[in-house]
């Protein structure tokens, strides 16, 4: 329930951040203002699981709930003295808070997650819970979008979507979403689970990617006077893939060092995607649609981001899975390979002074847990090279951005 509250009164936090921008600063400097959020947006997920370990492992896991407190107390004051409705907002008619609309939204988009994330646990589609899920999922998003699309006063006006660069937009930014919170939970699980790094040191892993962003992000700003940007925007979701298939690499006896630079890569492609897609997407948006743009720009990125971290993990249980079955045909004694393996373990025990009777039953105890582990880093290797091949397919989606309002100068003219 508190987990429900947390999203409830959360989730309109990142469209209000975002409809501030737009009606404080004119197209020409929206991106500088876009560069300056997306240090927080984007570093957030990155410095956080640090202070998570840190707190895991020093104290209470429960300071990283009572760490927001204050934080949360002093942006409520600050907010209250610093933003102010622009003009001729406060003339504007309330809109009614359409039930049915959002009802059928929270209900399809709800089901859609739960249909995801129990999806590997209960063998997908073969189990009746995951068929009603996706049945209700379905009914919903089909019914939530025909409501909009004829409701007088709907929740969100899906008029936004008329203007090309914002549809654009907005998938190029889902795709941000699934690629960035996927990067940060495959990262710190294979270092935790199969490396045996403790919480800390996971997330130490994360964090010179943020410094990587922080450095980055101003130099995109200036690119963007001068390059088009969905040029931009396409070397980043490039970047990304290069960086994913890099980080396929991975190996059981990888070292500290190459799992940062991984990580940093990733993290440091985000630089070229957030802000100038941030900025295209509101280019060409009419006034009237900002708040309803903020609304669905930020779903898309939440939605999407939740569905990344759903599938990367389920895809790691199913290739672990997979790959176990493929390396069992090696596990035999009818293979060459695996008697020669046992026999140097067993060699090795007999010299570290294990009892004989023993010796052969450890060495193949040790086979299996090597076995095991092979089979995991090569689950992590194939999701990553998915990662990639999706980053990879996105790339050609940046030419539906407006040739005209790509230009130079911000995002376009």
């Amino acid at each position: 329930m508190f987990r429900l509250m947390q999203g409830f009164f959360g989730g309109g936090l990142q469209p209000s951040q975002q409809a501030i921008i737009l009606d404080t600063f004119p197209p020409a400097k929206r991106g500088a203002a876009f560069g300056v959020t997306a240090v927080a947006t984007v570093v957030a997920p990155v410095l956080g699981p640090t202070l998570g370990g840190y707190l895991v492992e020093h104290s209470t896991w429960r300071w990283i709930f009572f760490i927001n407190v204050p934080i949360g107390i002093f942006t409520l004051f600050v907010n209250a003295y610093l933003v102010q409705d622009p003009p001729g907002e406060k003339k504007k008619r309330a809109r009614g808070l359409d039930y049915v609309g959002l009802a059928l939204i929270v209900v399809g988009i709800g089901c859609m997650q739960v249909m995801i994330d129990r999806g590997e646990v209960n063998a997908w589609f073969s189990s009746p819970f995951i068929r009603v899920m996706a049945v209700i999922a379905f009914l919903s998003i089909f019914g939530a979008i025909c409501w909009l699309l004829t409701a007088n006063e709907p929740v969100v006006d899906l008029g936004v979507f008329k203007d090309r660069n914002f549809a654009v937009g907005c998938l190029l930014i889902g795709a941000v979403g699934a690629l960035l919170y996927a990067g940060s939970v495959l990262v710190p699980q294979f270092a935790q689970q199969v490396l045996g790094y403790t919480a800390l040191d996971s997330g130490f892993i994360l964090s010179p990617g943020g410094v990587a962003v922080i450095v980055l992000i101003p130099i995109v700003g200036i690119a963007m006077k001068f390059v088009q940007t969905r040029y931009i925007i396409m070397f980043g979701f490039a970047f990304m893939g290069c960086a994913m298939f890099y980080s396929s690499r991975i190996a059981p006896d990888i070292d500290f060092r190459t799992l940062v630079w991984m990580r940093t890569l990733q993290t440091a492609a985000l630089a070229f995607l957030f802000v100038p897609i941030s900025t295209v997407a509101y280019l060409t948006l009419p006034d009237r649609y900002r708040s309803d743009g903020s609304a669905l720009f930020s779903m898309f990125r939440n939605v999407f981001g939740s569905i990344g971290i759903s599938l990367s993990t389920a895809a790691v249980t199913e290739r672990t899975q997979s790959d176990q079955a493929q390396l069992s045909a090696f596990m035999t004694p009818l293979r060459q390979g695996y008697n020669l393996l046992i026999q140097e373990s067993e060699h090795t025990l007999r010299s570290l002074g294990r009892a004989a009777s023993m010796v052969h039953q450890q060495a193949v105890a040790h086979t299996y847990q090597t076995y095991i582990k092979q089979a995991q880093v090569l689950a992590y290797s194939n999701v990553y090279q998915y990662t990639a091949l999706l980053a990879f397919l996105v790339v050609p989606l940046c030419f539906l951005i407006s040739a005209k309002t790509a230009q130079g100068g911000g995002g376009g003219h």
